[in-house]
């Protein structure tokens, strides 16, 4: 028995997200699927992070656990020819039979991608979210700014009751815009809350827009209440870029 390691990238606008459930096809679900079929198993997958319906990922993490000789690092290549093209597995390796995605320490990626102009560009529309109203990114800066460091983020997370604590520790945070108006914002933590990425983006929306001034952000976080934050940002301007196990590398 061997314990196999994939990188996995996909598209999540088909997907109603990364975790097997009843109401919808998931990512996690066809991975199974055909890792079982290429493998002559019954293969089922642990996942790092549990993204939501339309997020998408370039760098999410499974492991899963095989008595197939084929080596690991081939997988990756044999599972590509089976798997949707909007799945891709990007690394397979073998690890450790004791690692486990969600219980090492991470250093996770997300971007969120605001597209910002006065008309739509209909070949954006599955990876940004499109927004009418000018943003000022100077003030979005100045307020993702309050948000860096160890912080309890309740503010900024949706209750789940299986959550013992929402302190995090975000190592960067920056807002860029580019030359075809899409603003990136990208964040790099320890780990994340439930919907803390997008609460975030939509917190930093309204500032951008003047509903709040950047120093709003600060008495948003002191006030541990998730009602005082922004409304969660639209799943579709949302990527999973990357999570790194610096004590396995």
């Amino acid at each position: 028995m061997k314990r196999v390691k994939l990188t996995v990238a996909y598209d999540g606008t088909n997907y109603c997200g990364w975790q097997v459930q009843p109401n919808g096809l998931s990512v996690q679900e066809v991975l199974n699927r055909y890792l079982s079929e290429l493998l002559g198993e019954s293969i089922s997958t642990i996942g790092a992070s549990r993204t939501d319906a339309g997020v998408h990922a370039l760098g999410n993490v499974a492991v899963f656990d095989t008595n197939a000789r084929m080596p690991a690092d081939k997988i990756s290549f044999a599972l590509n020819t089976r798997l949707p093209e909007d799945i891709r597995i990007q690394d397979s390796r073998e690890v450790p039979c004791d690692f486990h995605p969600r219980f090492q320490k991470t250093i996770k990626t997300y971007e969120y991608k605001i597209y910002n102009r006065r008309f739509p560009d209909p070949t954006k529309r599955l990876y940004t979210y499109f927004y009418y109203y000018p943003l000022d990114v100077e003030k979005m800066r100045e307020g993702a700014s309050y948000l860096i460091g160890e912080h309890d983020f309740k503010s900024f997370s949706t209750y789940k009751p299986e959550v013992e604590s929402t302190v995090r520790t975000i190592y960067s945070l920056n807002v860029n815009r580019s030359e075809d108006d899409v603003i990136t914002i990208r964040i790099q933590g320890n780990g994340f809350l439930y919907n803390m990425v997008r609460i975030i983006a939509g917190t930093l929306i309204r500032v951008g827009g003047g509903y709040y001034p950047p120093e709003h952000v600060k008495t948003i976080l002191e006030g541990k209440n998730r009602e005082l934050a922004g409304e969660t940002a639209r799943p579709e301007g949302l990527t999973l870029v990357e999570i790194r196990y610096p004590e396995t590398e």
